[in-house]
């Protein structure tokens, strides 16, 4: 088993959007390059929250599927999957339920969190209690030697730890190795509205949205409040749109900007315009590339399908030995 070996997953949920590139995809186009990387859609995992609304699940995994290729996560550098396809998944995640304390779950800093950020469902279910423990067996069925987190995302892996702790010490086999956190640094990429970019919060820029649409967005992106005035001079640090601006313009011309905002020498709309197209050039070769692979019918598939017959054969090899350490 290699010591450098990496797990991380996301939940198709719908579309992805520049927080999801600069947050995750980016991250992992550097990883696999390093580490030997398995990738996975997570839709079980949006049935702790979407359990009633399962009709765009698969879509929404091969729309996710196609911006991961697009965006540079290359199924010859790594193992792309679904989840529910390899089904050791859910088999430690039963074991490993038996042994995990309802405790631990309860002090889940996210529990509580989501269930107040989502009162509108009916979170009260067995499932959403124990996802950390089927997050524990995504990771520890392949024996993964790191997780990429941010630090908001550590007392989760910490659960992980000590499930796989518990699981070696209860049956004296040493057959999971404790993950340690790779912990990565992501900007923080705002929405139109200022909040945290979100498709929930109808303020993200998507990934595979068109040229147009994305400069109709960023137009509509929130500025400077206190700049009532196109003579008025106004301050970056506080407009949600030159965020942006840090993100994708070189930095001689942020300094212009910077400079002009401040002293009304540029105004809101000319500033938004520029911003808007630096952001469509930046993404207009993966857009290009997103473009050419819908155009290969059965190519989601077929990686799909080579990556969860990869994924299952490590995930059957580590199931043999909690098999062997069960007595079962």
């Amino acid at each position: 088993m290699s010591n450098k070996r990496i797990v991380s997953g996301m939940r198709p949920t719908g579309k992805l959007h520049l927080g999801h590139f600069h947050g995750v995809l980016a991250n992992w186009r550097e990883l696999q390059e390093e580490y030997e990387c398995f990738f996975f859609a997570a839709d079980w995992h949006s049935l702790t929250t979407e359990y009633d609304n399962t009709a765009g699940i698969r879509q929404n995994t091969d729309e996710m599927i196609l911006d991961w290729l697009a965006f540079g996560v290359d199924p010859a550098k790594c193992v792309i999957f679904r989840q529910s396809r390899v089904p050791q998944h859910a088999e430690l995640n039963l074991i490993l339920s038996m042994i995990t304390p309802v405790s631990w779950l309860e002090r889940n800093p996210t529990y509580k969190e989501m269930q107040e950020n989502l009162s509108t469902k009916d979170l009260s279910t067995f499932g959403f209690l124990g996802y950390p423990v089927l997050m524990a067996s995504d990771i520890i069925v392949y024996k993964a030697s790191k997780v990429p987190v941010g630090h908001d995302q550590l007392p989760h892996l910490e659960i992980t730890r000590e499930i796989a702790r518990r699981f070696n010490y209860l049956y004296n086999r040493e057959v999971f190795p404790e993950p340690a956190a790779l912990l990565t640094e992501t900007p923080k990429v705002l929405g139109l509205d200022g909040r945290k970019m979100s498709k929930s919060y109808g303020n993200a820029i998507f990934l595979s949205e068109s040229a147009e649409e994305t400069r109709k967005k960023v137009m509509s992106m929130v500025t400077d409040t206190q700049r009532v005035r196109r003579s008025d001079p106004g301050e970056p640090d506080r407009c949600v749109a030159f965020s942006l601006n840090s993100l994708y313009l070189p930095e001689e011309k942020k300094a212009d900007i910077y400079a002009g905002c401040r002293s009304a020498a540029i105004g809101c709309v000319e500033c938004k315009k520029l911003q808007a197209e630096y952001l469509v050039q930046t993404l207009a070769p993966y857009r290009a590339r997103r473009d050419e692979l819908t155009e290969k019918p059965g190519l989601v598939a077929e990686i799909l399908a080579e990556g969860e017959a990869r994924a299952a054969t490590e995930a059957a090899r580590t199931m043999a030995e909690v098999r062997d350490a069960l007595n079962l």
